[in-house]
């Protein structure tokens, strides 16, 4: 065989052998260690210098570098020595271990690195195990002079192995032709094994006498020693190597149960010398010697496993020494080549006289048998199939058996992964028990990870290696299940972002009882927080549980106490979603998201002429001096429309009031939440969170004696007076022009008061007639969750009238401001947190006179871009001699939730009812 070949391939392939040969044994002889960062690897080079022959590439560019990443076994047969070569390479070697290193991507985390390796260093283990069954010598090579005490630990675990996986070796080797013994210990004699090693720089040997001074040790440095430095290095290397494998019983008296014996008198440690300093004169040197013949050499070399005493003498490649064999002129004796110190171990196979390296007082003799090559080959074909590659069916329960068998090497090989194995379980409780520190019996999402957070704070203080993350992976799974059994608290906040207070349990259905035993438990949501609220007109308080959806906020609490107060009150309603189908189904949110599409032609012309026909209803209020048809808000305020903000007449503003051709709505799909800006035309909710009711005629309400409502504080039941001008003239007056130069044309009627006052909203007409003005009351209740109750006056003043005669700051100011939704209660608890005051109600008194005041309510509950709620009818026409009160919603839910009260740290001013909310137009008759 001219090249060495994977041993798979080399065990299916036909060797034609010489007849000579045919039926002597073959030794077979295993190589197997470490190789340091060097062009050429030190057992390629070894197997050149004992094979006489270039079989591997010393720069490592032959076949071989084809191989994968992992572990493989090369053989080599030299038919002439009868010496079958077996060379394991893996990633102990720098090639396999960079062809390795390839193979692992940058993104792998430690434990999947470890796992790679580990997998790899157990291949390694397979491999090694199966050379110990079939070599009858092995050598071990290590690139340094020093041993590595890692080996004793590899050997432990390849004993382990070995015991682990004997009957199933056994059980492969049954029908084999070979002796019993070898069928009963899975192996041709216990192995012997040699160990050599390489001058690494430490101690370097030039002639016979320089090693004198190398020794080290006190004296007389001038007498000669007997032996040279390296060989006294073997000696000592031979004890150490003896006494740790002896301490560590790897080795025991009897070798017929070690794994591999070494002989106890012959040497059995090898150090290779260093380089040469002169890289030219050594190659010279071996070309000399590789073509000159010793002297005794004969012309016709002898048949047989003495051919080897023929053959030329063998020389280092350019990385060895090779001395000669005579001795120095001091009389030192010179050490042996490594083809002389490895084949006195080979001649005792050949000469099948085997070993007999038990020692004790009764040594037991071993079993040994020198196969031919065809015998050999058939039982390292049984064990490749079970051991590492599997190609027979026959044979596949065997190879997974033996497979499973490798989690025996864990406790030897792997004392990182034992290490952090103990060292994450001995965290782990204490882990625990900083989770479950200072924890109420339910918790919700929030505490659970703020509590995790802490035990894998202390678990990662305590725990190394890389068992961290699956250790922290089943930190996370106990909290969860701990958390998960019984300690969960239900994760629904109401509509004032309260959290329910029980533990995690189920929604009853419709028409469904609560069960408490049932797991979860079936009940409904409980913040225990209550509150106290008026019904829709105001003259009724009740208790009431803080709400977790909107119909319960909005429509059930006042539906409720409707039946006991103002159930019989005229009322406007406001359009809701009216069924067309018998299961209606929700807007979803791209329903509510996409705009209608365009009526027909007939449809829109037809809408056209309705919304003409309705802005001549309305009568449009002119801006102009001359207009005799009415005055608006800003007029009697005496200032520009422009003051009404972007809802004075539509054509401002980023938010537009909705127009009339959008009023058909859909009768299959309703309005889940609230109306507002954001959602889709055509839509309504099922029922209207808004609610507005008659009180009665305007001479309900008394300005001396204010609300007759319970809950308001003392002094702030009193409504803002709105002075409204007018003018009530007929055709006929409408050529009289007024003078208004002061003459008595001017004066009021005797004992007739003037219309407005000084500071008043009518102080610019001041001299007109009594019946050009008309006072209206207007009214923004605030409501706490304590039920206490007050007007206001400002965005941020509070009506307080402390004698007769009701209140004298007029309304202007309230109308022509962003009036706030939320403000801090005059009545603040004995807490740190403040306690804020709704916006609930707004009271509106319109006078017996010819006037109208058209309502439009636009409420922005929190901060942009937090849409503007609207009634379900825009705009509400009032109609005059009558006392009106708005209550708006107790909460504002959109499609993607509720908007939650401010917090302490937000503004409240982004909180806001939009100014604009009424308008004043003139009731008169149009002109004839």
């Amino acid at each position: 065989m001219a090249l060495p070949v994977s041993i798979g391939a080399f065990l299916q392939s036909e060797i034609i052998e010489d007849p000579l040969y045919k039926d002597e044994g073959v030794c077979v002889l295993g190589i197997f260690g470490k190789s340091a960062m060097q062009p050429g690897s030190p057992k390629e080079s070894l197997l050149n210098t004992l094979a006489d022959k270039h079989i591997f590439s010393l720069f490592g560019l032959g076949d071989t570098d084809n191989q994968e990443s992992g572990a493989v076994i090369q053989a080599y047969y030299n038919q002439e020595s009868r010496v079958l070569y077996l060379v394991l390479t893996s990633v102990f070697d720098n090639r396999q271990l960079l062809k390795a290193c390839e193979t692992l991507c940058a993104g792998v985390g430690h434990a999947e690195a470890h796992e790679f390796w580990k997998g790899a260093e157990k291949q390694h283990c397979m491999q090694l195990l199966y050379l110990f069954s079939l070599c009858h010598v092995l050598l071990l090579i290590h690139p340094t002079c020093s041993f590595d005490v890692t080996y004793d630990k590899l050997f432990r675990a390849l004993d382990a192995l070995r015991q682990k996986v004997l009957p199933l070796l056994r059980a492969t080797l049954k029908d084999s032709p070979v002796s019993k013994e070898w069928k009963m210990n899975c192996r041709p004699c216990p192995p012997r094994l040699l160990f050599v090693f390489q001058m690494n720089g430490t101690l370097r040997v030039s002639g016979p006498g320089s090693g004198n001074g190398a020794d080290g040790c006190g004296g007389n440095s001038d007498r000669p020693k007997k032996h040279s430095p390296r060989r006294r290095l073997q000696h000592a290397l031979e004890d150490q190597i003896y006494r740790i494998f002896r301490k560590s019983r790897v080795l025991t008296n009897q070798s017929s149960n070690c794994l591999f014996t070494v002989p106890a008198n012959q040497a059995f440690v090898y150090v290779v010398p260093g380089p040469d300093e002169d890289p030219v004169g050594a190659l010279l040197t071996q070309l000399r010697s590789n073509c000159a013949l010793r002297e005794n050499d004969t012309g016709t070399p002898a048949p047989g496993p003495r051919r080897y005493n023929q053959m030329r003498h063998s020389s280092r490649q350019p990385s060895f020494n090779v001395e000669n064999t005579n001795l120095s002129s001091g009389g030192q004796l010179v050490d042996c080549t490594l083809k002389e110190f490895l084949w006195q171990h080979v001649e005792l196979v050949l000469t099948k006289k085997g070993f007999d390296d038990s020692v004790g007082r009764n040594p037991q003799p071993s079993h040994f048998e020198l196969p031919t090559y065809s015998r050999w080959a058939q039982v390292a074909y049984r064990l490749h199939q079970v051991m590492m590659t599997n190609t027979e069916e026959e044979m596949a329960e065997i190879a997974v058996k033996v497979q499973a068998q490798l989690k025996v090497l864990e406790g030897f090989l792997d004392a990182e992964a034992k290490f952090s194995e103990n060292r994450c379980q001995k965290a782990l409780p204490l882990a625990h028990s900083a989770y479950q520190s200072n924890l109420p019996h339910n918790y919700t999402t929030t505490v659970h990870k703020n509590q995790l957070a802490q035990a894998l704070r202390v678990y990662s203080q305590h725990a190394r290696g890389i068992a961290f993350q699956r250790y922290a992976m089943q930190l996370h799974e106990d909290c969860y299940k701990f958390w998960s059994n019984g300690h969960q608290l239900c994760e629904e906040r109401s509509l004032t972002d309260q959290h329910c207070v029980h533990k995690f349990h189920l929604l009853p259905k419709p028409g469904e009882k609560p069960e408490l035993d049932h797991n979860p438990p079936i009940m409904q949501h409980n913040s225990r927080g209550r509150s106290s609220s008026a019904c829709n007109c105001g003259r009724k308080q009740s208790p009431r549980e803080d709400p977790f959806d909107i119909q319960a906020a909005n429509y059930d609490f006042y539906q409720m106490l409707e039946e006991k107060c103002c159930g019989k009150l005229e009322r406007i309603q406001f359009p809701v979603f009216q069924a067309s189908t018998p299961d209606p189904a929700p807007a979803s949110d791209d329903t509510s998201r996409t705009p209608e599409p365009a009526p027909p032609a007939g449809e829109e012309e037809e809408e056209e002429e309705e919304g003409e026909h309705l802005k001549e209803k309305e009568g449009a209020v002119s801006h102009t001096p001359g207009d005799s048809t009415g005055l608006s808000l800003a007029l009697s305020l005496g200032q520009s429309t422009d003051s009404l903000g972007p809802y004075g007449d539509g054509t401002e503003g980023p938010e537009k009031r909705p127009s009339v051709v959008d009023r058909q709505h859909s009768t299959v799909e309703y309005l889940p939440g609230m109306l507002h800006s954001g959602c889709s035309k055509g839509l309504l909710p099922k029922f209207s969170s808004w609610s507005l009711v008659k009180l009665g005629p305007a001479k309900s309400y008394n300005p001396h004696t204010g609300l007759e409502q319970p809950g308001f504080l003392p002094g702030s039941n009193f409504l803002l007076p709105w002075d409204v001008v007018i003018r009530c003239r007929t055709e006929e007056d409408a050529g009289a022009v007024e003078p208004l130069d002061g003459s008595s044309s001017s004066w009021p009627a005797p004992n007739k008061a003037l219309a407005g006052k000084r500071g008043g909203a009518g102080y610019l007409w001041r001299g007109r007639r009594r019946d050009d003005v008309a006072r209206a009351f207007v009214g923004f209740e605030y409501e706490d969750s304590r039920g206490r109750r007050f007007l206001s006056s400002a965005p941020d003043k509070v009506v307080k009238v402390l004698g007769p005669g009701g209140a004298k700051e007029p309304a202007t100011r309230a109308l022509n401001s962003d009036m706030p939704l939320y403000v801090p209660s005059p009545s603040q608890g004995r807490g740190v947190k403040p306690h804020f005051a709704q916006l609930a109600r707004l009271f509106i008194v319109v006078p017996d006179a010819p006037l109208e005041l058209t309502l439009s309510p636009q409420v922005q509950p929190g901060l942009p871009p937090c849409p503007v709620f609207h009634p379900e009818q825009p705009e509400v026409v009032l109609a005059p001699d009558s006392m009106w009160v708005l209550r708006f919603p107790y909460a504002y839910v959109t499609d993607r939730g509720p908007c939650y009260p401010p917090k302490e740290n937000q503004p409240l001013a982004s909180y806001r009812v939009l100014r604009g909310i009424l308008r004043a137009n003139t009731a008169s008759p149009p002109p004839q």
